[in-house]
């Protein structure tokens, strides 16, 4: 059965922790990967889209190398791997994205080891989704 988990980061940050997470659940699952890169920004109308694309054109720069190192390893343990940059509104290019694809077996929050507080875009996504969404919690000493 095809399998794929969704790897999602935010405006550049990707946390490590949540990469090697999501390669060993992964290898366990027998899953393929997608990241998906989300970077804020507002678009005040099409006439104002040739202003920024200077501005895009770096965010992929640095988004391509930043999503083919994270696939290295991904790549030497057999898992497939595929990548999106997605930028506008991070919550509707979330769900436009989620929309085109088949669905998800589980999403990972790669930013960060937590989930961001209750206002952040994340948080309202999360009741449409069709599968869990996982985090790395950080290890608390007992």
């Amino acid at each position: 059965m095809f399998r794929n988990i969704l790897l999602v980061f935010e405006n550049e940050t990707i946390c490590s922790e949540a990469v090697t997470y999501a390669r060993e659940f992964a290898i366990r699952m027998d899953c393929q990967v997608t990241f998906l890169m989300l970077v804020a920004m507002a678009f005040a109308g099409r006439t104002l889209l040739g202003s920024q694309r200077n501005a895009l054109h770096k965010i992929e720069s640095r988004v391509a190398k930043q999503l083919s190192t994270c696939s290295e390893n991904f790549i030497q343990e057999g898992i497939e791997v595929t990548s999106a940059l997605r930028v506008g509104d991070p919550a509707q290019e979330m769900l436009k994205f989620l929309a085109d694809r088949p669905p998800f077996h589980a999403v990972v929050w790669g930013s960060s080891q937590e989930l961001p507080g209750k206002g952040h875009w994340i948080n309202r996504v999360t009741g449409t989704l069709e599968c869990p969404l996982l985090t790395v919690s950080r290890k608390t000493a007992s």
